[in-house]
């Protein structure tokens, strides 16, 4: 499922209209009938839910497209049987093109309509308002009467049904002005805007619903659109099998050995998280590495790995660890993850480069290998590996890795993490809400699988073990990248759904749920 910028929904609009010529007042007529259409299920739904329903919808029209969507689901509304009213946010003499159109027709069929300002609205006499006040070209804080009128649906109490995008949310980042709708549900017209899926846009914006208007789908890929939505679809496309169905004849060679660089003592449970998650996902074999004088006391932990305690002068940390102690080891296996729970320590740049040159191996950076990757003033002139690179930072590590802030980064997931990925040549995951996965080609994928009650330290080191596991199993970086975040969060949906409160979810329940 594509997911598109504002400027992209404009071209293929134009295309739709001028080479296409599929008319714009058609489009306009099939996505006011859409819109229509989720109200009346929103009023069903309500009414079995025990609301009386009073059939009578408010219309909050601007004077751009947006404003005719919503008079033409006034006119589909009033031919279910149900009263709609129009507020215009300003005199509609301001409305042109195909939305004057559209206010000529509603007023010729005798829809009841005032500007906004000119009377109270009686909102306890509706069921719901349709917000058709700024669409995706707006940019902004709402200003004027728009303002006034969304505080005042804000407060009102009744449930919104949005055209496109609510009004006052940014449909490129998912940014959310003051003031900003708060709906409960929204219509997105043929495509999924990017801030529908990208918080704090995607909580405004309530259930999202994608309807066709007649654009044909297949023009997205055509006009470059590179971002999409994981769905099994998706997957599949990428050509993945998502049953992980087993030859019968297969052995625990087939699926792959995974190297895990990972813990200390103090941070021991990241590696056994990381390398648990790894078996679980499915890899035939996993070793665990840890300095050799912690191997001892953890013995018998994970009885399905293998353990290798690496040669560290009796300090019990990766200070004293060779880099070419991995990569020996990692000539051996088929994918390396190295950071979780690893500790920093003087130089460990240049210690990671001598991994980073020296595996041969598809490498998962995660944790402190991040931090270490972040300080490396000479990380430019690294040579870009030939097998897979998967990076996975939550947001302050990628503050670090791209020399910002959390805050700048979570104003927009999609383009930090895309720019990283293509200059650097590696498929990065930034983790989080809807987590992205930027393709050193500059595709794009937001994943739409799991929940809050992940938000807890270990989550991370269990998505290290799931990816790590399918580049071991053979996929590229890409297809595990995907793949493996939405397995990760599948299994924190299932997990989550077998506790009695979110709060109680721990990541060792994420594994147990692959």
């Amino acid at each position: 499922m594509y997911i598109v910028t504002s400027e992209e929904m404009r071209r293929l609009d134009r295309h739709t209209i001028e080479t296409i010529g599929l008319p714009a007042l058609v489009l306009m007529e099939n996505a006011g009938r859409e819109i229509a259409r989720e109200a009346l299920e929103l009023a069903r739904e309500r009414e079995a839910a025990g609301h009386r329903l009073r059939k009578r919808w408010l219309i909050l029209a601007g004077k751009g497209n947006n404003g005719g969507d919503g008079l033409v689901a006034a006119r589909h509304l009033l031919e279910a049987g149900v009263l709609a009213e129009v507020v215009y946010a300003e005199p509609p003499e301001a409305l042109a093109g195909e939305a004057a159109v559209q206010r000529d027709i509603a007023a010729r069929l005798g829809i009841p309509s005032f500007v906004y300002g000119t009377m109270e609205i009686p909102w306890d006499g509706y069921d719901g308002a349709i917000d058709a006040l700024l669409g995706t070209g707006a940019k902004g804080a709402p200003r004027g009467p728009y303002a006034a009128l969304i505080r005042e649906a804000n407060g009102a109490g009744v449930p919104v049904v949005a055209a496109d995008v609510p009004s006052g949310l940014d449909a490129d980042t998912g940014a959310v002005h003051e003031p900003c709708l708060r709906a409960e549900r929204t219509v997105a017209l043929a495509f999924l805007k990017r801030g529908l899926v990208q918080f704090p846009g995607a909580e405004a914006a309530g259930s999202v619903a994608v309807r066709p208007i007649g654009i044909p789908a297949a023009l997205a890929e055509e006009h470059g659109v590179r971002v999409q939505l994981v769905t099994e679809a998706v997957l599949a496309g990428l050509g993945l099998d998502v049953s992980r169905k087993r030859s019968a004849d297969s052995h625990k060679g087939s699926y792959g050995h995974a190297l895990i660089a990972a813990g200390t003592q103090r941070m021991s449970g990241a590696g056994l998280l990381c390398a648990k998650a790894a078996l679980r996902t499915g890899c035939g074999l996993a070793t665990w590495a840890v300095p050799a004088s912690l191997a001892p006391h953890l013995l018998g932990r994970l009885p399905e790995a293998m353990l290798a305690g690496i040669a560290d002068a009796g300090h019990g940390d990766w200070t004293h660890v060779a880099a070419g102690a991995i990569t020996a080891l990692a000539a051996e296996r088929d994918a390396l993850a190295i950071g979780p729970g690893m500790g920093r320590y003087a130089e460990d740049d240049q210690w990671l480069r001598e991994i980073w040159e020296g595996a041969d191996c598809p490498l998962l950076l995660d944790a402190d290998a991040l931090n270490m990757l972040a300080e490396a003033s000479d990380f430019a002139s690294w040579p870009r590996r030939e097998a897979g690179t998967v990076l996975t930072p939550h947001p302050g590590e990628m503050a670090r890795l791209a020399g910002t802030t959390t805050a700048e980064v979570q104003k927009d997931r999609i383009g930090h993490a895309s720019r990283y990925a293509a200059e650097h040549g590696v498929t990065l995951v930034l983790k989080g809400a809807r987590t992205v996965i930027a393709a050193p080609d500059g595709r794009v994928y937001l994943n739409p699988t799991g929940n809050a009650a992940m938000a807890k330290g270990g989550s991370g080191d269990v998505l290290s073990g799931v990816i790590v596991s399918l580049l071991a199993q053979g996929l590229s970086d890409v297809q595990a990248a995907c793949f493996g975040v939405y397995l990760h969060g599948l299994a924190g949906d299932r997990a989550a759904a077998s506790r009695l409160t979110d709060s109680s979810l721990l990541p060792g329940d994420l594994v147990e749920h692959l």
